[in-house]
């Protein structure tokens, strides 16, 4: 039996709260009452009171809660059992289905993720079939932490390896060797003529705890008399790991100000390995470049389950569902007709977020490959004080539209200009590099880019950046305080 509708929402009491993104930092409570809703019989196990709490919090925000099937096993594991609750995702029966809630056993460390803290070597990497027919694979790093580890080692985006701690890669024992180490000595290869050969040179790393700052690189190039101002920007994260300072979104401005006051006529956002993350710093970096956009405008609309929306409005009004720009000193929007962002398969979430946002409002043209196709908001949901446990739910709650009422990029955006990454990778900020060189051809005509049919390897297996989970954060977590 399903939790009624008159009680449902008093689970969760006061621990609930909403940051106003737009508005304040001030969190208010969204829930008034504390009675807990109905949920099944259920015969006592250990897991009991822990599925019992992901139950209820998932018949209360899950956007597809209708589809929670009825009379779920109980006696199941946590993780399991949070699996069989999902809105299976089909891509071919069911292409609309849920493809990103997942559950943590551990709340601090996915809260530190979700921040850019991690334990790390600092090496961020992409992972591809050494050939074809075989199922050896090759990591190769897109781009090194700043004063990491892997920086320190003298790592640079391109070094290719094939083995860690002597064990050669392949698509079955990657995820063993490549995540989760606090010690990896990695042994070097190199591409020639397509081959891969192994190099007598090993590298050896040490993890340690990273906070990454998603503002990787920010340049001004001069055309000809045309300035472009150019920014990578690899993690939607306003502020440190437990930190009420919003430095990562306070270095945005300062960077678009130094735009503004260099006299740039052009823009590149370059978001090719940004798998999402804080909705306040999307609306941060969208209102720093939407033209004539202000505080009156819409950013994006949401859309909750029928109940859990209906709720939301009866308690804050209709006006809930819209998050709006911001004021912004430093927008560029009135020195710029359209705005570039290079995007790959990696690019989701809220960096989908800003593109669907600024369609409205200018010529946004995008170059590189189709993204990942992420159009849905997730909450961190963890336990109280009085909970015996330390588990997270990251489940799917909102869906976003943009202020025409557009969300139909579940599939990813497709580029205006296809331009693919290829295996001899190139610096960022680097002109020659193929997607900003393609973005410089198109303001000022002086260098082109071939199409490429196909990449220089057999294909990339593994979707994700690292360790960076793909994710839209929209309502701040229960019981965790400074969230975003």
């Amino acid at each position: 039996m399903k939790p009624s509708k008159t009680n449902k929402f008093g689970m969760l009491a006061l621990s609930i709260i909403l940051i106003f993104f737009s508005c304040s930092d001030e969190a208010e409570p969204i829930i008034p009452n504390d009675n807990s809703p109905d949920v099944p019989d259920i015969e006592e196990n250990e897991y009991t009171g822990i599925n019992q709490w992901i139950l209820e919090n998932m018949y209360l925000y899950y956007f597809w809660n209708d589809e929670i099937p009825d009379g779920p096993d109980m006696s199941k594991a946590p993780a399991d059992f949070f699996g069989s609750l999902l809105y299976s995702f089909d891509e071919s029966t069911n292409p609309g289905g849920d493809r990103f809630s997942f559950i943590s056993e551990d709340a601090d460390e996915l809260m530190a993720e979700f921040s850019g803290e991690s334990k790390s070597t600092g090496i961020q990497f992409r992972l591809f079939y050494k050939s074809s027919g075989s199922n050896a694979i090759m990591a190769q790093i897109i781009y090194v932490l700043h004063d990491s580890p892997a920086d320190q080692a003298g790592l640079q985006r391109g070094d290719i390896f094939t083995r860690v701690n002597g064990i050669t890669l392949d698509d079955e024992n990657y995820p063993d060797l490549l995540y989760d180490h606090d010690h990896m000595t990695l042994t070097m290869a190199e591409a020639q003529n397509g081959t891969i050969n192994e190099l007598n040179e090993s590298v050896t790393l040490n993890a340690v705890v990273l906070q990454e700052n998603p503002v990787y690189l920010d340049s001004i190039y001069d055309l000809n008399g045309t300035k472009v101002g150019y920014l990578v920007y690899n993690q939607f994260i306003p502020g440190p790991y437990d930190s009420n300072v919003e430095t990562f979104d306070e270095q945005l401005s300062a960077i678009f100000s130094s735009f503004g006051s260099s006299g740039i006529n052009e823009l590149i956002i370059d978001l090719r390995y940004n798998p999402g993350g804080y909705v306040s710093s999307a609306v941060t970096l969208a209102s720093l470049i939407g033209k004539s956009v202000s505080s009156g405008d819409i950013f994006f609309k949401e859309e909750y389950n029928d109940e859990f929306q209906e709720y939301l409005e009866d308690y804050y009004g209709p006006d809930y569902f819209y998050v709006n720009f911001e004021d912004k000193a430093e927008n560029v929007g009135d020195r710029i007709n359209r705005v570039f962002f290079l995007v790959t398969g990696y690019s989701a979430s809220s960096s989908e977020l800003v593109i669907n946002g600024l369609k409205p409002y200018m010529d946004v043209v995008l170059i590189g490959e189709q993204t990942y196709g992420k159009n849905v908001g997730s909450i961190t949901i963890t336990a109280d004080a009085s909970d015996d446990h330390n588990w997270a739910l990251q489940p799917i709650v909102m869906k976003a539209y943009n202020s025409l009422g557009h969300s139909d990029y579940t599939a990813g955006f497709v580029p205006d200009t296809e331009v693919i990454e290829p295996l001899d990778l190139v610096p960022f900020g680097d002109a020659e590099n193929p997607l900003l060189k393609q973005a410089l051809f198109m303001i000022s005509g002086t260098a082109r880019i071939a199409r490429q049919e196909q990449r220089d390897m057999p294909g990339i297996i593994d979707a994700s950046v690292a360790h960076k989970p793909v994710t839209m954060k929209r309502i701040a977590n229960p019981g965790t305080e400074g969230s975003n």
